[in-house]
């Protein structure tokens, strides 16, 4: 039984403590989940991370519960099969996809899974990301897989979904992005449900002013299939090797002023230097690359993510994660075999 104590990773650990259980069959008790937030243990997003997880992995487990500050979970055999879950809130769809995709690469056969929820939320990579950023890098290590946004979704409502085409992985291969490449394009898009249409405006205006681009690089995406009102801005730039894709979601009490720049600051960090991987996509690459039992990429800043999850991994699988300084900030991020 392995221990962990999750006050520090939020549900971040607790996320990829479930995926690797599932592959690797080792049972873990966490305590303290979430302790360090405002509203500690399980909410509703987590909770369906676990029951998923549960469901796909025939695993038993104890302390389930909203608010649950400590759970066991021993899981049994992956099965293949075709997977619905809903959240019930708004609550992250793509969260919960990032649990359930690494186990799924395992079943023994096909799988599809359909998650109900929220599909753009703050504190989660929104659908594209996952679409465009993620997956594509996942592809160049032999991973067979395809997502669909079915119904956009905002928080608080919800009522999105996304599906997910997955294939058993036949080999992992070891992941080499030292290397953005060449700029292919930079673009952006905003999307908009039950708001007004000024507030795009504003957006788009802020955004182009930070980033100096032409407004008309931003294009503007209607989301009137949302069941309750948001707004997101994505900003991205497409390299050669990687795409680069920085978000930020209407909250209550932010002006749009304040959304754009957060936006645009999060894109315009990643252009400021030379490493491939972004802040975001660097710590969901770290458990790949340990199924991989090799690999290496560069970025430019570790968030708290990234650290506990290279903290994380090697109690479940038998690798060391290594972090080079290089010039101008630059630093490489590698993993071997122990």
């Amino acid at each position: 039984m392995i221990t962990l104590e999750g006050s520090d990773g939020g549900g971040q650990l607790l996320r990829t403590a479930l995926a690797l259980s599932l592959i690797t069959g080792k049972a873990f008790r966490m305590t303290r989940i979430r302790g360090a937030r405002p509203k500690p243990g399980l909410m509703r997003q987590h909770l369906t991370c676990v029951l998923a997880a549960q469901e796909v992995g025939d695993a038993s487990v104890d302390g389930a519960s909203i608010g649950s500050q400590e759970i066991v979970f021993t899981p049994g055999k992956i099965r293949s099969g075709d997977f619905h879950f809903a959240i019930g809130t708004g609550g992250s769809t793509t969260l919960v996809l990032q649990t359930l995709l690494p186990a799924l690469l395992h079943a023994a056969e096909p799988s599809t899974v359909r998650i109900e929820g929220g599909t753009h939320n703050p504190m989660a990579p929104p659908f594209e990301f996952i679409d465009q950023c993620f997956l594509p890098v996942l592809h160049s290590m032999g991973v067979n897989a395809k997502v669909t946004c079915e119904r956009i979704g905002f928080m608080q409502v919800g009522g999105g979904s996304i599906f997910a085409e997955l294939q058993p992985i036949k080999k992992w291969k070891k992941l080499a992005l030292m290397e953005r490449g060449a700029l292919v394009e930079h673009f952006g898009c905003v999307m908009s449900a039950h708001l007004p249409t000024g507030i795009e405006e504003r957006e788009i205006r802020a955004a182009s002013k930070t980033l100096d681009w032409e407004p008309d690089l931003i294009k503007r995406m209607p989301a009137n299939m949302s069941k309750g009102p948001g707004n997101i801005l994505m900003l991205g730039a497409r390299f050669e090797n990687v795409l680069e894709l920085s978000s930020s979601v209407a909250q209550m009490g932010r002006s749009a002023e304040n959304v754009a720049e957060s936006a645009a600051r999060g894109l315009k960090n990643y252009l400021s230097n030379e490493a491939a991987v972004g802040v975001n996509l660097a710590d969901q690459l770290l458990l790949p690359m340990a199924l991989s039992e090799g690999g290496k990429f560069t970025t430019f800043a570790l968030s708290n993510h990234t650290k506990t999850s290279m903290e994380l991994i090697p109690k479940f699988v038998d690798v060391h994660f290594a972090v080079k300084e290089g010039e101008r900030g630059v630093k490489t991020i590698s993993v071997k075999s122990a």
